[in-house]
């Protein structure tokens, strides 16, 4: 039986504008988002601690202490991570607001918080919790490598149908500042709800279904192995 995926948390008490510096040095609070003005970081020679503001008072998450610059899952957010091949077929799925990451031959696609600990009993009602799946899912207590907010130092989500990315974990969708995230985010309780938020049951499935094949296919070019 599936269970209801619990209620988004809301989102996080705004840090006070009047405070001008924060842990990792001078914050620039003043503007809408828009990459290279006010409000975001931009331009060349921004230090690390100015993304990490970005993501903290721009958006709103919650990072985690220490290099390389983390986001806290379980919190605004949980992540599913699966291989990119299996991750483009199911963008189909998600709203156009939802974010999603790549880095290296991994996506990770965020969806709303409290999913991590559905997936297991969503892959068994599917039928698919008796196979390796490659397909995680990261929630309270995890992070991911936060990838570089875009327009920053020339910075620019990653064009989908490209090779995958190498090394740093870059958008693929980025989030939008000023939109709170959760509403955009695939959740269990829109199954049958009359919300906007996309079905994680369909999300899953498709992952699952890509996950499938490609361990199939990887099974079949294996050299067949003589006695």
């Amino acid at each position: 039986m599936v269970h209801t995926v619990p209620l988004p948390r809301g989102p996080l008490a705004p840090v006070d504008p009047g405070r001008p510096d924060g842990p990792d040095g001078p914050v620039d609070l003043g503007g809408p988002g828009v990459p290279g003005g006010p409000g975001v970081p931009g331009g060349a020679g921004v230090p690390g601690g100015r993304v990490r503001q970005w993501y903290e008072h721009v958006l709103g998450w919650v990072t985690v202490p220490g290099a390389p610059l983390r986001l806290a899952t379980g919190l605004r957010f949980d992540v599913l991570d699966v291989p990119a091949a299996a991750g483009f077929p199911a963008l189909r799925h998600l709203g156009p607001a939802s974010p999603v990451a790549l880095q290296g031959d991994r996506m990770r696609l965020l969806v709303a918080a409290g999913s991590a600990d559905e997936l297991p009993g969503l892959l068994d009602w599917l039928e698919w919790g008796a196979l390796p799946l490659d397909l995680m899912a990261i929630g309270t207590g995890g992070h991911i490598e936060a990838p570089r907010p875009s327009g920053l130092n020339g910075s620019r989500p990653f064009p989908p149908g490209r090779a995958v990315s190498q090394g740093a974990a870059v958008w693929l969708r980025p989030p939008e500042p000023g939109c709170e995230v959760e509403a955009s985010l695939p959740t269990l309780s829109a199954v049958g709800g009359d919300g906007d938020a996309p079905d994680l049951v369909r999300l899953v499935d498709t992952m699952a279904t890509q996950c499938h094949r490609i361990r199939l296919r990887r099974s079949c070019a294996q050299p067949l192995a003589f006695s």
